[in-house]
């Protein structure tokens, strides 16, 4: 053996659990186990379940019928036009939805936590405050907001600045926005985690930049943004996935239906459909595990993007 290699030490000898940690750990398990009880039941159970279902195909009102069929409806996907449709509706929301999502919200933050906004406790309950409204309840009233005939929005535009508003929910060239202003009506949360993010600044950072004859754009680019970019990108991976998910407000404003001429036929919709309304229940499981892939990949890309961005205080390992 070369004398100049140190011998690795030997790791130490795990110690035995004492009565007490055991009676902790027994505990702890105690107090989980309502937690993983539901997450075997609804989570990963059912998740084992479509996973087996994606190589079948079954139909509830047919399921004697029911055989293996591998990985045909794989590759009945890459045939289906109408799953192109929803990917493309699914994309288009995507890239209107997911910037503004955290560009609105960031604005909100800064605003209320200036110094010379009078009533700051005010504004941040209500910003926050629609948040607590169930979506539901929330798409019901934005339908009525965003009525081309009879409301608000129109009619202030027409008072305003005397334009004529577009059809917002009937026109296939303007639902996803109609769609996307929707969401912020639900920003609050957001919002509110972006301002916690900017009082944990150092305002320290902020009087040396000014000692140095910084401008307010210039320490927000250098200073604010890289500060709080662990924060931006939490709500962007939220942002994402959940965009990827869009479902609910789709569903109530065209029925179900994808109206108009389809163009609120998102992903998931279709997929609602198909499992569902048609009762494709194995293609339907395979366009779910497909979801399931394009957004897990998707992540994975955005956490390995995150060390050319993302700043952590106490490095990046």
């Amino acid at each position: 053996m070369n004398i100049l290699t140190k011998p690795k030490p030997a790791a130490p000898a795990k110690r035995p659990l004492t009565p007490g940690q055991r009676r902790e750990i027994n505990w702890g398990l105690i107090f989980l186990s309502p937690w993983i009880v539901g997450f075997l039941i609804f989570t990963a159970i059912p998740m084992v379940v479509s996973l087996v279902m994606s190589f079948t195909n079954y139909n509830p009102i047919q399921a004697d019928a029911t055989r293996f069929v591998a990985f045909q409806n794989y590759g009945r996907i890459f045939d289906d036009p109408q799953v192109f449709n929803a990917v493309g509706v699914t994309l288009r929301f995507v890239l209107i939805s997911v910037p503004l999502s955290i560009i609105l919200p960031l604005g909100l933050a800064l605003l209320v936590n200036a110094k010379q906004l009078l009533g700051k406790n005010v504004f941040r309950t209500l910003f926050y405050m629609p948040y607590m409204i169930p979506v539901v309840a929330g798409v019901m009233v934005w339908g009525g907001i965003l009525n081309s005939d009879s409301g608000w929005l129109n009619r202030f535009l027409q008072w305003a600045f005397g334009v004529q508003g577009p059809q917002w929910l009937q026109d296939e060239n303007w639902v996803l926005t109609a769609l996307a202003i929707m969401g912020f009506w639900g920003v609050g949360n957001t919002m509110l985690i972006m301002l916690a993010g900017l009082q944990n600044v150092p305002t320290e950072l902020y009087e040396a930049a000014k000692v140095d004859g910084a401008t307010a754009p210039r320490m927000f680019l250098s200073i604010t943004v890289p500060m709080i970019s662990p924060i931006i990108f939490y709500n962007l991976t939220l942002s994402l996935i959940g965009t990827f998910q869009y479902f609910t407000q789709a569903y109530i404003i065209s029925n179900g239906r994808g109206d108009p001429n389809g163009a609120t036929m998102f992903y998931n919709l279709y997929l609602y459909k198909t499992a569902f309304a048609f009762l494709d229940m194995g293609y339907g499981a395979t366009l779910a595990w497909m979801m399931f892939i394009v957004v897990l990949l998707l992540t994975v890309l955005l956490f390995k993007t995150q060390n050319r961005w993302v700043y952590y205080a106490g490095g990046n390992d």
